[in-house]
């Protein structure tokens, strides 16, 4: 497999004022496209209101920072109103209608991530707006929708004539949008700050995975997803997806090295991630990374809901599972060694503390 799996980092596609949407491109990134894979990112300014609109891919949605208000619309169901946060991760199933919203001073910014398998665009998220100048109602004429809504036509004329902004505006400092609803937050979205960690190791790192269990939506979007922080100097073992799933990684916070091991042992990536890069392990390939001394913290999806890994390394590591001898056989390397190699890591599971 010849592809280049360096990271990248999103380009603007649209927005001025109220904010700007950003997104990964195949073209530069080639395994969004070979995996059926998007990404894309919203930056909203105080009272940046990015308008109703869905997709025609499933995602899941990261708040990277700063705070405000979603609005999700489930089929056939009424709105929910939700307050978000940083931390807070939310299951979009393709074709449910969201809008987003900044009511504070700090920058809102969420990461999206998804499958894109029923994309018009491999590889891309094609969203299709219900208003502004490039939305639904800008495209049918007077006579259509003043049919389809029972309205006077100067009602109708004023509804298509007024459609302006493309994607994201800016309303106004005295425009009251909808109060968010605490209960609307249930079964919606979970919060990966607060959560319970899936794994905790000290001096080394710790993992929150979403899954069908803590998000039942994400059984809809088909995805899981989890939030690692990996400590200064640490290390996360080699391992890879047992169950054929792609994972697809966003540096949040930090930097650090990162090696991937592909067919025929071949050392396919050996770089340097920083804060803001997207980067995607192929099916089945090894992947291990090393924080640098203020350490790094990472959100991923897995393109199935409960993702399976297997790691090399450390006490629930693969070769733990294999015999003495088939070990000396297989590495060809004597008695001594092999025990030595087989008595290391048996305490340490997932994520390495970095050496005294």
């Amino acid at each position: 497999m010849d592809v280049d799996l360096s990271p990248k980092l999103a380009k603007k596609v649209y927005g001025e004022n109220g904010g700007q949407y950003f997104a990964w491109c195949p073209s530069d990134l080639k395994m969004l496209g070979e995996g059926n894979i998007g990404a894309s990112k919203l930056a909203l300014e105080r009272h940046g209101f990015a308008l109703p609109r869905y997709s025609d891919s499933s995602k899941v949605a990261y708040v990277l920072q700063g705070s405000g208000v979603a609005g999700i619309v489930l089929p056939e169901k009424e709105e929910k109103v939700i307050a978000i946060r940083k931390g807070d991760a939310i299951a979009i199933p393709f074709g449910v209608v969201s809008w987003w919203y900044n009511n504070n001073d700090m920058e809102l910014v969420v990461l999206f991530l998804g499958e894109t398998s029923k994309a018009h665009k491999p590889g891309q998220f094609t969203d299709f707006f219900l208003t502004g100048s490039n939305g639904q109602m800008s495209g049918f004429t007077t006579e259509f929708v003043a049919r389809a809504w029972d309205l006077e036509e100067k009602v109708a004329k004023l509804l298509v004539e007024k459609q302006s902004g493309i994607g994201i505006v800016k309303l106004a400092e005295t425009f009251m949008m909808p109060e968010p609803k605490p209960e609307d937050r249930k079964g919606m979205v979970l919060n990966c700050e607060e959560a319970p960690l899936d794994v905790d190791v000290k001096n080394g790192g710790r993992v929150v995975v979403l899954n069908t269990k803590n998000l039942p939506l994400v059984g809809e979007v088909g995805l899981g997803a989890d939030l690692v922080k990996l400590d200064g100097g640490a290390m996360c073992s080699p391992g890879f997806s047992c169950d054929s799933a792609l994972q697809v990684t966003y540096v949040v916070r930090g930097s650090g090295r990162v090696q991937v091991v592909g067919v025929d042992g071949k050392r396919v990536l050996e770089t340097t991630l920083k804060a803001g890069n997207l980067f995607i392990v192929p099916r089945f390939f090894v992947v291990s990374k090393i924080a640098d001394p203020d350490g790094m913290e990472w959100f991923s999806i897995i393109s199935t809901p409960n993702p399976i890994f297997t790691n090399l390394a450390g006490k629930t590591g693969i070769w733990k599972g294999l015999s003495s001898k088939v070990l000396e056989a297989a590495l060809n390397i004597p008695s001594d060694a092999e025990q030595q190699f087989r008595s290391k890591r048996n305490l340490d599971a997932v994520f390495f503390p970095p050496p005294n």
